[in-house]
């Protein structure tokens, strides 16, 4: 089953006979997914679950520290992690944290989630902090397209392992 699909299932589809989540042997994947800014909420569960699927997850976001728990995580249920800090707005370091994912193993998914998420009222808002969440919600590197491209051509050429899941 692949990980979009048993999203779709209801608990107690994924669930044993006791309501308990079943503990099913995790088929390893030779695979990576590279989840662009892991935070909190939906980038953990992202994450979470694709690790949970067998991929090798490298996750990032801006302060590596709190990816902590996320890779307590992870590697307590058997999975993979691989935990950066990342600035999505910088597109060297995008660049360099895709090539790295695909050197571990074959990048097969990238997630780019990056939020702009900044607790300020209005009046207290400074250009620095106006401008900085402008960039992560509007101008964020072009990095994961422009990669992603190239990785699409591989892809492509590997059709056998398409699914109706592909990002392609």
């Amino acid at each position: 089953m692949d990980c979009f699909a048993s999203l779709a299932m209801t608990g107690s589809e994924r669930r044993g006979s006791k309501g308990r989540m079943e503990n099913a042997k995790m088929q390893k994947r030779n695979a990576t997914v590279a989840v662009i800014g892991a935070g909190d909420y939906i980038g953990a569960e992202i994450a979470k679950k694709f690790a949970a699927e067998g991929f090798i997850v490298f996750a990032g976001r801006r302060d590596d520290a709190k990816l902590a728990p996320l890779v307590r995580q992870i590697e307590a249920a058997g999975g993979s992690i691989v935990a950066r800090a990342l600035d999505a707005r910088k597109e060297d370091e995008v660049a360099a944290f895709l090539n790295e994912a695909d050197k571990h193993a074959p990048l097969e998914v990238c997630i780019f989630n990056v939020g702009a998420n900044v607790n300020f009222p209005i009046l207290e808002t400074t250009d620095r902090v106006f401008r900085k969440v402008w960039e992560m919600a509007w101008r964020p590197s072009p990095a994961p397209n422009s990669d992603c491209a190239r990785w699409r051509k591989r892809w492509r050429a590997n059709s056998d392992r398409r699914t109706s899941t592909s990002p392609i």
